[in-house]
């Protein structure tokens, strides 16, 4: 078949292995190669290493598979049917979207060496060096938001992405016009200021960057903003305009509750044993039973919840760890010293 029939044939076989969109676009030089320096040189990647390692493939994803030509840019929806809590952002609520696309990924690529006995390929699902969302637009999929998230009409920004870089010659999609206008919902909505003017984040500054990536302690300027959050933040999705009135995502990124439906005064009173077992499954072993433990005191302390206080004294009897966390929460639930009410308190 030619490459227009092969192309069309691939798009149908990605949605029959249940992806929810499909484009492609060359494997040369990425688009938006100047904003990832903009970036960088802002600072903006919060000292992410990774970001700055093996910028080539990053920047070109044919230096990522010899004779590479296309690149099989993929979406899965996961908005969930309801709502439910905010403590656990919406792309965590069910499995491990990395298990989830790597699986669907390799079937697809089986279904397309049935179809095209000459296809060589490698896929990527969310951890490998490619810049998926620019790709993602590049094919087509969507337009890069206010916010830095990639919008697929009909589904909005709650896709996670995959890519399969491929040898086969295919014919490219066009790319969609970006149609968030003059809409500034989302720079609006972000709780710490992370999103900026040209559509760049400062991770240094970004709830889900500091909720899963960062290792360390936390600015202690911005504990008053981080609202009740343990992993993740939909602050700038949920104020998108393009994310309402969407149906609901995939079943495997949304049917599990996450945390076993636990709320914040049940995970106040865990330990590691018992967040393995809840977490099992879940992209939330993204972090570790030190990052979701200072998340929780962070979360409690903002919760304005008074029924939290004793389960914080117990954290406080247990060691020295996140002490001035806990003391900051407690003032702010009206427990402790009160001069750690406030960033500019002794506590911080």
């Amino acid at each position: 078949m030619n490459g227009d029939e092969l192309a069309q044939t691939i798009k149908r076989l990605a949605r029959r292995m249940g992806f929810a969109a499909a484009g492609i676009t060359g494997a040369g030089s990425m688009p938006r190669a100047e904003r990832l320096h903009t970036w960088l040189d802002r600072g903006y990647d919060a000292g992410l290493a990774f970001m700055r390692r093996n910028l080539a493939g990053r920047l070109c994803p044919s230096e990522l598979l010899a004779g590479a030509q296309s690149v099989i840019c993929l979406a899965v929806g996961y908005a969930p049917a309801t709502d439910g809590e905010a403590l656990v952002a919406r792309f965590a609520r069910g499995q491990d979207y990395h298990a989830v696309l790597k699986a669907r990924c390799r079937a697809l690529m089986e279904a397309i060496r049935a179809a095209e006995p000459n296809f060589s390929g490698r896929a990527f699902g969310g951890s490998a060096p490619l810049m998926a969302r620019s790709l993602a637009a590049a094919a087509g999929l969507g337009w890069i938001g206010h916010n830095g998230c990639l919008l697929v009409p009909g589904f909005g920004s709650y896709c996670v992405l995959a890519e399969i870089v491929c040898n086969l010659p295919l014919p490219p999609d066009e790319p969609i016009p970006n149609r968030c206008g003059d809409c500034r919902a989302c720079l609006a909505a972000c709780p710490t200021g992370a999103l900026q003017e040209d559509g760049l984040v400062d991770a240094r500054r970004c709830i889900s960057y500091l909720t899963i990536e960062h290792r360390g302690g936390i600015d202690p300027a911005l504990w008053p903003r981080m609202g009740v959050r343990l992993f993740g933040c939909d602050a700038c999705q949920a104020a998108c305009p393009h994310n309402r009135n969407l149906p609901a995502g995939d079943a495997e990124l949304t049917s599990a509750a996450p945390l076993g439906g636990a709320g914040l005064a049940n995970v106040l009173g865990w330990d590691e044993a018992a967040w393995q077992k809840a977490t099992e499954g879940s992209a939330m072993r993204r972090i570790t039973w030190d990052q979701f433990l200072r998340n929780a005191i962070l979360a409690a302390g903002n919760s304005g919840d008074s029924s939290l206080v004793s389960r914080l004294r117990v954290l406080q009897a247990a060691g020295p760890d996140q002490a001035a966390l806990i003391r900051w929460a407690l003032a702010r639930l009206g427990e402790g010293d009160k001069s750690f009410d406030s960033p500019g308190g002794q506590g911080v």
